[in-house]
């Protein structure tokens, strides 16, 4: 498996852009819809089936994992474009919300538990 930066698929995504001339459209209304709804295509094709369900059957079918696969690469290239298009630092933004993260949802509240954390210190 190959490394690639964030850096370089940025760069890749938006030569894909630059060169269709599509940077008229790539505003960030239609961006953060494009998002949305590459988002929801992920939610259907686990549509109808249990969690269990969902789980194995991406690893026993291979035209599903290679579906998840497209859908997963259609969101991070619409989210690199609009990383590009707005000119965000995702590398930074990413560390910085891990940080804040890590104040609100403190290992020892919420280590191994599922649902909505309330700080009972407030």
């Amino acid at each position: 498996m190959t490394e690639t930066t964030l850096t370089e698929l940025s760069e890749l995504v938006a030569d894909f852009i630059n060169t269709r001339d599509w940077n008229k459209y790539h505003t960030p209304k239609n961006l953060a819809m494009s998002i949305s709804i590459e988002a929801a295509e992920i939610m259907e094709l686990f549509q109808w089936v249990t969690t269990e369900e969902a789980s194995e059957n991406v690893h026993k079918d291979p035209s599903l994992k290679k579906a998840l696969e497209d859908e997963l690469a259609d969101v991070l290239i619409y989210l690199l474009s609009m990383v590009n298009t707005c000119n965000i630092d995702i590398a930074t933004a990413v560390r910085s919300k891990l940080s804040e993260n890590e104040s609100r949802f403190p290992i020892e509240m919420v280590s191994g538990k599922l649902g909505p954390y309330k700080d009972t210190n407030k």
